[in-house]
């Protein structure tokens, strides 16, 4: 099969980058022909390249509406998409899944649209949420089939009467294994405590703060892994709290799987999110996992179980459940093997992409068949 990836920014590599790149890695490890195309230049495109992906930058396709460069991204990547002339497009993330899904529908070609987090899900401002909608039933018509990445993304777009039941489908995501080199040592004391995110929206960085300014007279080292525009703010956040001493910040990073090796706890505190890829690089590691229950994090993080689920912008409880684990070295080993046990079960690399390309093969099979 010869697909064509699109997705819209390339100054990140986040969740939904990640994806692409892993799963056109896997597609073309089997066979098949893969391209992305990417809005812009960044860290992403150099990405793909070095990894041996074929990646075409289409300049004017960027996050914020722009008539103006919407209109000029549309004929660009109509002109890439007849020259490569895939048996399918695979769009991702909001606005290239809107221009993604008219350019192949303006060209006859089927089309998969993978949602990771609507723009209208729960924790968005609310005027966001009536747009978001709006866009997104009028482009749903144009998706041979649409996948989310959990089942409170599938249930979100049912209530709000984005496409038919038929349409959707739910599939995990999934991450490549690691060497048990880079399992965590859950047990070491005093625990180490790292969030890998981005420093914007919706990340909550400051929930995490405020509940850790809490336990100061605890023994705990605190590592954020990540930039973005609120890194200055966090820092300033830092110093106003006293926990200068306790909390380093890493900066953007290539070696994740070496790093959650070190730490002893995995926290994620966000506003809103789809399906973190995160969370599952934790569990692979066999880390516990405290997380903000928003989105479709309650699918991986089992409460109890694998670790913690927290009210969305709860500090109190928050503190609460890190404290519970700092103290307790015994419970963070039993969590952490849990979840090793659930990413085996449920989120591996391998499980994403047969389902996946099980889509992809059904919606290129209804096309020709009618």
């Amino acid at each position: 099969m010869n697909i064509a990836h699109i997705i819209t920014r390339s100054d990140s590599i986040g969740g939904a980058q990640v994806h692409v790149r892993d799963i056109a890695m896997a597609m073309q490890v089997k066979g098949h022909r893969v391209h992305v195309l990417v809005g812009g230049e960044g860290p992403f495109v150099e990405d793909l390249a070095s990894r041996g992906l074929p990646v075409h930058v289409v300049h004017n396709l960027i996050r914020a509406l722009n008539p103006v460069k919407d209109s000029v991204a549309f004929l660009d990547l109509r002109r890439a998409i007849r020259e490569l002339a895939p048996d399918l497009v695979a769009t991702h993330s909001s606005k290239a899944g809107w221009l993604g899904r008219l350019v192949a529908g303006t060209l006859g070609i089927p089309v998969v649209f993978t949602v990771h987090g609507w723009s209208f899900t729960e924790g968005v401002p609310k005027n966001k949420q009536r747009l978001y909608r709006t866009a997104e039933r009028l482009a749903a018509p144009m998706a041979n089939r649409i996948i989310t990445v959990s089942e409170f993304d599938r249930e979100l777009a049912l209530r709000h009467r984005i496409t038919t039941p038929e349409k959707l489908i739910a599939i995990h995501n999934g991450v490549p294994d690691i060497s048990e080199l880079y399992h965590a040592t859950t047990d070491q004391q005093p625990p180490q405590i790292m969030m890998v995110a981005r420093m914007d929206e919706p990340k909550d960085h400051e929930t995490l703060l405020a509940a850790l300014a809490g336990l100061k007279h605890t023994q705990w080292g605190l590592h954020l892994v990540g930039d973005g525009p609120l890194r200055s703010d966090y820092e300033r956040r830092v110093d106003e709290l006293g926990l200068s001493d306790k909390v380093a910040f890493w900066g953007s990073r290539k070696d994740i799987p070496e790093l959650l090796a070190t730490a002893q706890v995995f926290v994620l505190s966000s506003k809103w999110e789809g399906f973190p890829l995160t969370i599952l690089e934790a569990m692979r590691a066999g880390l516990p996992v405290i997380a903000s229950d928003v989105g479709g994090v309650k699918e991986a993080v089992v409460d109890g179980e694998t670790g913690f689920l927290v009210p969305r912008q709860d500090a109190y409880t928050m503190r609460s459940r890190l404290e519970t684990l700092i103290e307790c070295p015994s419970l963070r080993q039993e969590f952490g093997k849990a979840g090793r046990e659930r990413y085996e079960r449920l989120f591996t690399l391998e499980k994403m992409v047969e389902d996946t390309m099980g889509v992809y093969e059904e919606a290129l099979s209804s096309v020709r068949a009618s």
